[in-house]
């Protein structure tokens, strides 16, 4: 009992730990964490499926279909083969002849053989009646067809090339949600590193103004500062543990956004690769692409393109299916008929049926030019959306120049950051002997620790843009994977 006591309890100190245990996560797995988990990523597969499918039914109608019809029918009267006049003659073709003979030989028709044979005529008559009743008022039918479409002025194969169409835009769709899906993670998990990069920098400040205000204190106990110089050190100190809050608070909450987008609660500890780096310069490459590269992979990659693109060629496709109903339209049939009461014997109460096959055309003649009008409505929706994706051309080509600029610019920053910094961190030195010294106020040393603080927080910001900058220019670009 106390073995299991123990099992028990270190394996809930395990759970405890791991649960506890932070997750360290680089920028690719957080990336595939929220492809994995994006909620309209999974909407876009389904679409995805969704037009597969459709493109498979689509090709359907190149094959033979085959379909099976019954049907029963109770009617109030019957079909008749003889008028009412035939069904009151015929049973009396004997006595009608008997009479016939009497106005001709008075007296013949009372021959017994003769008397006979007109009896003999009225019963016959009376069976051809009987044998010509349908009793068709219940009908039973039913019947297997085939149809086989040989020309159907194009619309099958416009239809299939739509539906291809479809099922490439939704390729699209979903390619260009997982490039945005990539940029919005990669753009939270660069601030995320921002912040906590930003956190030590407000840690190690607040360290120094401390250790400033501490010494400021001695030398007021000593004679040598006054207490304004200690209450401005001290006000210093309080900005510096404010700013480091607002630092730590916005670290949580950026976090927290990093881990909804992929898929973790939101309380999850989670720690980045690149949090720990020395120096952001080192993830962050100074790099930029050729204008014209530039230029050409964007018109080749970007999915918005692909889709406008596709769009027109659904549009061309959809005026060719209209155009389909101006042209003639010829199938092949073949099938099976039965019946009850079977119409091929004599309407006797039994199933029978025929084979049978033929050729249906269908010629359009007359429509009051109802599809010339639509084929025309549906060249207009293709120029407009030629003009469409010119225009989103025109728009991608100056959004990768645009892009490509802001990467220069972000470099240029950079380089002139690492500058400030190696300025103020000599003004700082400086200034720290100089106090040392008792040359300089203490005034002088905080102004220098501010313009390191600037410097160190604009050089953490200069590397977050020239690594942002690169990200823009590869979403511009379409290479965003």
């Amino acid at each position: 009992m106390k073995k299991r006591l123990a099992l028990g309890l270190c394996l809930l100190t395990l759970g405890a730990a791991t649960a506890g245990a932070q997750q360290l996560l680089s920028l690719d797995s957080c990336r595939a964490m929220a492809l994995r988990n994006n909620k309209q990523m999974n909407v876009q597969q389904l679409k995805q499926d969704v037009a597969e499918n459709l493109r498979k039914s689509a090709r359907t109608k190149y094959l033979p279909h085959v379909a099976a019809i019954g049907t029963y029918q109770y009617t109030s009267r019957e079909v008749s083969l003889l008028n009412d006049d035939q069904k009151s003659t015929f049973p009396k073709l004997g006595t009608a002849a008997g009479q016939r003979m009497e106005q001709v030989v008075p007296g013949a028709s009372s021959a017994p053989a003769i008397s006979t044979l007109l009896g003999v005529l009225d019963a016959t008559g009376q069976r051809i009646v009987d044998a010509l009743e349908t009793d068709s008022r219940n009908i039973f039918a039913g019947s297997v067809m085939l149809t086989q479409p040989v020309f159907m002025g194009g619309s099958i194969v416009a239809m299939n090339k739509m539906a291809r169409i479809n099922q490439d835009m939704a390729e699209h769709t979903q390619d260009a949600t997982r490039q945005l899906t990539l940029y919005e993670t990669d753009k939270t998990y660069w601030l995320v590193v921002s912040l906590r990069h930003k956190q030590r920098l407000a840690e190690s400040y607040l360290e120094v103004v401390k250790k400033l205000d501490d010494d400021v204190q001695k030398m007021i106990a000593e004679g040598v500062a006054t207490r304004s110089d200690g209450l401005s050190v001290s006000v210093k100190v309080s900005e510096a543990e404010m700013n480091l809050q607002r630092v730590n608070d916005g670290l949580v909450l950026a976090k927290m956004l990093l881990c909804q987008q992929i898929g973790l609660p939101s309380d999850s500890k989670i720690t980045l690769v690149d949090e720990n780096a020395d120096s952001l310069a080192e993830v962050t490459p100074a790099l930029a692409a050729d204008d014209d590269d530039a230029r050409a992979a964007a018109m080749e990659n970007r999915p918005e393109l692909r889709l406008l693109e596709s769009a027109v060629d659904l549009s061309r496709q959809s005026t060719n299916l209209l155009r389909a109903g101006n042209l003639p339209q010829v199938l092949l049939t073949g099938g099976y008929v039965v019946s009850n009461p079977n119409l091929l014997n004599g309407f006797e109460k039994k199933f029978g049926g025929m084979w049978n096959v033929g050729v249906m055309v269908r010629v359009p003649i007359w429509n009051w030019g109802d599809v010339n009008y639509k084929v025309r409505a549906s060249k207009g929706a293709t120029a407009i959306a030629n003009l469409e994706l010119e225009e989103a051309r025109e728009k991608i080509e100056l959004q990768v120049n645009q892009t490509n600029f802001k990467v220069d610019e972000a470099n240029k920053r950079q380089a002139m950051a690492e500058a400030s910094i190696k300025r103020a961190e000599e003004n700082l030195r400086t200034a720290e002997i100089g106090f040392r010294e008792g040359v300089i106020t203490p005034t002088t040393v905080m102004e220098a620790q501010t313009a390191w603080l600037q410097a160190k927080s604009q050089k953490i910001d200069a590397d977050i843009d020239v690594k942002m900058a690169q990200v823009d220019l590869q979403k511009a670009m379409g290479q965003l994977k």
